[in-house]
């Protein structure tokens, strides 16, 4: 079970939740990236990587029998924040198409590079699946 945490008071937040309480198994996903199984990028442009990252957590969770409803927290990485807002309606349709309408404690940050070259988004995620 996991409840989003927002003080009284406070605006809500757009997109994301200001925390999250959970219990039970946690699984930590490493930073993925845009690329398929293949190890090739599977786009240059910033929403395409994002779907393709959110695909590649949820293949990672699947592994752990969770899915992306079991996300508590997410970090992402961007190399343009700029490239973030101008490309924003078009991530959140891919936000939607692979985590629906959860929204956990999300960092978005804005880093100098990443490992892979080619990459323009790297995210990572912690999932807490309830005891049985």
């Amino acid at each position: 079970m996991m409840k989003k945490l927002e003080p009284e008071g406070w605006k809500a937040p757009s997109g994301y939740a200001n925390g999250i309480e959970a219990e039970g198994r946690f699984v930590f996903v490493a930073g993925q990236v845009g690329w398929g199984a293949d190890g090739r990028m599977v786009a240059s442009d910033l929403a395409a990587q994002t779907r393709q990252a959110l695909r590649n957590i949820a293949s990672v969770l699947a592994c752990a029998n969770a899915n992306v409803n079991h996300i508590a927290r997410m970090t992402w990485y961007v190399v343009d924040i700029d490239e973030y807002r101008r490309e924003r309606r078009a991530i959140g349709e891919a936000y939607r198409e692979i985590m629906g309408d959860h929204y956990p404690a999300m960092t978005l940050v804005q880093v100098a590079g990443l490992a892979e070259p080619d990459a323009r988004v790297e995210i990572e995620a912690t999932a807490v699946i309830p005891a049985r």
